[in-house]
């Protein structure tokens, strides 16, 4: 299975090498008020992709926020928000099963 994946990394390395090699004109990008870009097409290409790729991670960056902050005030121990009562003990968490872990 790792050769396979291997594999399939290095065609589609090779591929895009391709992609790269095949596209090396130039193309012109023109932006608003007469305002243009003349780069080898393929580098239009990646710089699409890498704006796409940042615009992205922008994007989840609050949320990813949001869940680390919930996951460490998940991680504090309840002691240390409430107050322990000396009268009666804390009940165990319930147990879950454990899950089969399938795919990737």
């Amino acid at each position: 299975m790792k050769y396979i994946l291997w594999l399939l990394k290095a065609a589609i390395f090779f591929t895009l090498f391709a992609f790269a090699l095949n596209n090396q004109q130039n193309a012109t990008v023109h932006f608003f008020f007469g305002t243009q870009w003349t780069a080898p097409q393929v580098l239009i290409v990646l710089t699409a992709f890498a704006a796409g790729l940042v615009a992205g991670v922008l994007g989840m960056v609050p949320r990813w926020l949001k869940h680390r902050s919930a996951a460490q005030r998940a991680a504090q121990p309840a002691a240390a928000t409430a107050p322990a009562s000396a009268e009666a003990p804390a009940a165990p968490a319930p147990s879950l099963p454990p899950h089969d872990l399938h795919g990737i």
